[in-house]
């Protein structure tokens, strides 16, 4: 919170820019690159789309979400390392599993994932969202398995054996001594209380959902990037502060019109979502794992006798401005000239002078 606090503002230092064209200047502070912050995450969004754009397949593209029963939730939150990754781990080998069968596609798929913590007025909701192109490469490897039109994996079947691998995993991380429980739940320490915890889960139906998208698999990366490099809720989501708290915006699907629109107190809820440091939220499974991506998306490109995607070449780095990989600065507000840095200023620091269009300011 205090990097987030901080974000945007002197604390962190900055740069003065000035268009090449009219001369006018302004300030632009540093961001805090943390990846929690809904501002200063944007650029990191587009430079991972533009990233995954070529290992896009002709085919179409299903949207799969694989979500914890809300009996799951105190135990994910107080243990978030082991229990988000046996649900990265059990979702992926659960498509993955069903996918091979012959009985279903019998071929190896592909799949990027993305986790979720939250729902729109921010509980504690851990689900991963999965985009899984349209078929895979059959088991011999000799060609190319389309799915059928519209329709991915039956989700009964997938719930089923998801719910059995997570509860495994889940029970074999207790017995292993890797989960921790405090306040209400510290009871499931005992085994007997834990094994009870789970037993009526075992009879619940998980929720498992699959639809192909309706605009390409392009669109389906450009949702997933608006959520990539961000947690839980935008700014245009924020409704006010003061010295009480802050106020944003969420839906009650429950209910209907206006009413479905309403406010509630935010910090509480954002820290929900704060993930344990180095913890990977985005992660690529089957044909699309990282080590092998390249080879696999060539590979189904020759069975669907497809071209390559041609990959754009590199934007050049503007490496005057310490604050971006990629420079992302927006063009100059009166003529739509390119911004260059002129100063720079350390944290707490200011510019030696205010920005002018007039005056000349020494770098």
């Amino acid at each position: 919170m205090s990097a987030i606090e901080q974000c945007r503002s002197a604390a962190l230092g900055g740069h003065l820019e000035r268009c090449e064209d009219c001369g006018h200047s302004r300030i632009a502070y540093n961001s805090c690159r943390n990846r929690h912050c809904p501002k200063c995450q944007g650029a990191a969004a587009k430079d991972w789309l533009a990233a995954r754009e070529p290992d896009l397949l002709p085919v179409g593209y299903f949207h799969v979400v694989f979500t914890l029963p809300v009996e799951i939730g105190p135990i994910a939150y107080q243990n978030k390392v082991v229990v988000y990754d046996a649900l990265f781990r059990t979702a992926a080998e659960t498509l993955l599993t069903i996918a091979a069968d012959p009985k279903h596609l019998g071929a190896r798929i592909g799949a990027t994932a993305v986790l979720h913590t939250w729902g729109s007025a921010m509980p504690h909701h851990p689900h991963v969202h999965m985009i899984v192109p349209g078929g895979g490469i059959s088991l011999d490897g000799a060609r190319w398995v389309r799915c059928k039109p519209g329709f991915l994996l039956p989700v009964q079947v997938l719930s089923r054996l998801f719910r059995r691998l997570f509860l495994t995993a889940l029970a074999d991380a207790h017995a292993a001594g890797r989960l921790a429980f405090f306040g209400k739940i510290q009871d499931l320490h005992r085994r007997e209380a834990f094994v009870a915890r789970l037993a009526p889960l075992k009879r619940k139906n998980w929720f498992v959902y699959t639809r192909p998208p309706f605009a390409g698999p392009e669109a389906v990366l450009a949702y997933l990037a608006r959520y990539t490099h961000r947690v839980a809720i935008s700014n245009t989501r924020l409704v006010s502060l003061d010295e009480r708290g802050v106020t944003f915006r969420y839906k009650d699907y429950r209910r209907d019109g206006q009413a479905r629109y309403c406010t509630i107190e935010f910090i509480r809820r954002f820290l929900l979502h704060v993930l344990p440091k180095g913890f990977h939220r985005i992660r690529h499974y089957g044909l699309l794992a990282s080590a092998s991506c390249k080879a696999n998306i060539a590979r189904a490109r020759q069975l669907m006798a497809a071209p390559m995607a041609e990959v754009e070449p590199p934007v050049v780095h503007d490496t005057a401005d310490p604050d971006a990989t990629t420079d992302h600065r927006p063009p100059c507000p009166c003529c739509g000239g390119r911004m260059i840095v002129v100063e720079v200023f350390a944290r707490g620091s200011a510019p030696r002078g205010p920005p002018s269009s007039s005056a000349g300011i020494q770098a």
